[in-house]
């Protein structure tokens, strides 16, 4: 369960089933160690076979919000970077408050299995007081079809497509995903953008009182980039994973819808590795957060070299 103060989110730990507000209720202060929290992370988060990194850097964030103890102070930004995979199952998470400033605080967590000392996931946050200041949001939220007249990922390829049959991601059983600006992988086309945007919404919705989505649902939905790079790139016509290095998340407005249109773009790639970003908003148009991150780049196969990167009609 968790309550809203007005000016950040105060979460009061208890188990229950793993919808994404009840992962995070499964957070659990070490009566014995002070600054440390134990989490048994459910496999329905995982993505594909260990929990989203979002997801994780969620529970980070929830571990150092309760830690800082201080409800005035909420999120900023947030930097979590990936050492390590961290399994699903027991997890530990140490705290450390760098800073406790009166309208100002720097913490720190470490996230790595538990019962193990090799570091997995470190991540570093900054939460602060609202303060006086300019106002302004340089940045346009894309002409784009509500998720009501949106496509689901979960409907049905054409029945032309060939497509896997695999079983989809855990996490894509929790998260459903519209696409309103870009291509579909299966047509054909020869790319010239990486631009992308999408519709996200957990389908058990963590929603406040008084109707406004948990922050640390926000920092989970910015951890879902690596489509720019696919649009980019085009139809490769071999495999590619994108495991994330490290993912920042800058907090704006409060969201105020359960789904979030996730605005993409990736920057540059080249050396094995690629940069991407992308701006959230509600259905209201406030710029809820801005994400960013680098990713690497995966080839089962071995990495495309030249005009291996299009099909033969495309290149």
């Amino acid at each position: 369960m968790h309550t809203d103060t007005g000016t950040a989110v105060v979460h009061t730990w208890a188990v229950g089933t793993p919808s994404f507000a009840d992962q995070m209720a499964r957070l659990q202060a070490d009566p014995d160690q002070p600054g440390r929290y134990h989490v048994d992370v459910d496999p329905c988060w995982n993505c594909p076979v260990v929990p989203q990194g979002g997801t994780m850097a969620a529970l980070a964030t929830a571990a150092m919000t309760a830690e800082l103890g201080d409800p005035d102070q909420r999120l900023r930004t947030q930097t979590t970077v990936f050492a390590a995979a961290v399994p699903a199952g027991a997890v530990t998470i140490d705290v450390s408050v760098l800073r406790r400033g009166r309208t100002m605080s720097q913490v720190t967590a470490t996230t790595r299995a538990a019962g193990t000392d090799a570091v997995g996931h470190a991540t570093v946050a900054v939460f602060g007081r609202a303060r006086g200041g300019f106002e302004f949001t340089d940045l346009g939220m894309p002409d784009v079809a509500l998720p009501a007249a949106a496509p689901s990922f979960r409907d049905p390829p054409p029945p032309e497509v060939e497509f896997n049959d695999e079983e989809p991601f855990p996490f894509w059983e929790q998260v459903e995903g519209r696409p309103v600006i870009g291509r579909p992988p299966w047509e054909p086309y020869v790319p010239t953008s990486s631009e992308c945007a999408f519709w996200y919404a957990f389908d058990d919705p963590p929603l406040l009182d008084g109707g406004t989505l948990d922050p640390l649902a926000v920092v989970a939905l910015s951890d879902l980039m690596p489509s720019s790079v696919g649009q980019r790139m085009g139809p490769l016509g071999r495999e590619w994973y994108p495991p994330s290095t490290d993912l920042t998340v800058h907090m704006f407005g409060t969201a105020r819808s359960r789904w979030l249109l996730a605005h993409l773009r990736a920057r540059q790639a080249g050396e094995g590795y690629a940069s991407v970003e992308a701006a959230l908003w509600d259905e209201g148009g406030t710029l809820v957060a801005h994400a960013s991150q680098v990713m690497f780049l995966v080839f089962p196969d071995g990495a495309p070299e030249g005009d291996e990167r299009f099909p033969p009609d495309l290149r």
